[in-house]
């Protein structure tokens, strides 16, 4: 399977659709098929939090690019976000050019539960259906930090805010499958870097354990945790014969701010990095053909890569693991 890139979704001005992503900026659009646009009528929430690299834009780059081009083709955009001033800066640039798009802003901050709680209840509160939830959140090689929850901090905002995110949003989305005979999608966008996570895959025991740290071997163990997450979820959708899948992806090595923690790396990346690295446009792809694309329907716990399904790594395909890593999240957000 594969999917051309670049151009805009097909127009549709007779439905609504809204959808849910959580993202920071790694997120752009493919060109999809015309029946794409029948697919999902109702829910996506789309987040982003851009000011966890203050010198990115929220105005530019691949975050606002998708919040725009799904304006653009009548998706109901509900941003959260952990910057409200980030996220009305793209929504004012989404409706500058779009004046009937319909852009919503939340607030969300995926390192830290309490937040996590709060946004997932004014969002049910809202009682609006919910298709698709994209978990496309990131941060890379952080200093060893602990979040406010006490956890460290990749592990809590790459993993855990998205466990407990989807958790507290998963019966709207089943309802809203039942409701509309419309198949849901849970999309984890991982990493290639999940191949470099900590020799036995999930340090469960020493997830804050200082004195090991290593701040590339916990971001691939947070990114290894997405696919065991997406994997684990996909095996239970299949036993209780719930119409929604779930799927994890590699983007590609794009240019952000990713590595800014790594000078060395960081400047590498933006100088000769840009003869090799994806632009905005093709980074998202993957993210967009698995989340949208009818050509997914009905495929579950997959790993995609370059939008085709692709080979993660041993530690990434343990049932046992994942299953492990499920009961471990439970415990940590109870």
């Amino acid at each position: 399977m594969s999917s051309p890139i670049g151009t805009a979704l097909p127009h549709n001005k007779k439905k609504k659709k809204r959808f849910l992503l959580y993202f920071f900026p790694i997120l752009i659009l493919p060109t999809l098929s015309p029946t794409l646009s029948a697919m999902y009528k109702h829910n996506l929430i789309m987040g982003f939090s851009d000011d966890y690299w203050p010198d990115s834009g929220a105005s530019s780059g691949i975050g606002a690019e998708t919040a725009r081009v799904l304006a653009l083709h009548g998706v109901h955009v509900v941003m959260a976000v952990r910057s409200l001033s980030s996220g009305n800066v793209v929504k004012e640039a989404i409706l500058k050019e779009t004046p009937a798009a319909k852009v919503d802003v939340m607030e969300l901050d995926l390192a830290s539960m309490e937040s996590v709680r709060k946004f997932a209840s004014e969002y049910n509160s809202r009682e609006l259906p919910l298709n698709l939830l994209i978990n496309n959140a990131g941060v890379m090689g952080t200093p060893f930090t602990l979040s406010q929850d006490g956890i460290e901090l990749q592990f809590a905002t790459n993993h855990i805010g998205h466990f407990l995110l989807t958790h507290l949003l998963l019966e709207n989305m089943k309802n809203t499958a039942r409701d509309s005979k419309i198949e849901g999608r849970i999309v984890n966008v991982s990493s290639q870097g999940h191949m470099f996570a900590y020799r036995e895959g999930i340090r469960f025991d020493r997830i804050n354990e200082q004195s090991e740290y290593s701040s590339l071997a916990a971001y691939g163990q947070s990114k290894l945790a997405n696919i065991l997450h997406a994997n684990e979820l996909a095996r239970r959708f299949k036993e209780d014969g719930v119409d929604i899948t779930a799927n994890s992806l590699h983007p590609g090595s794009i240019i952000t701010n990713l590595l800014r923690y790594h000078s060395i790396i960081d400047f590498l990346a933006r100088t000769l990095g840009k003869l090799v690295l994806k632009n905005a446009q093709q980074g998202a792809a993957t993210t967009c053909y698995v989340a949208l694309h009818p050509d997914v329907k009905g495929v579950s716990g997959k790993y995609f890569d370059n939008s085709n399904i692709g080979n993660p790594s041993s530690k990434a395909k343990d049932a046992e693991l994942a299953k492990k890593l499920w009961d471990f999240s439970l415990q940590l957000i109870s």
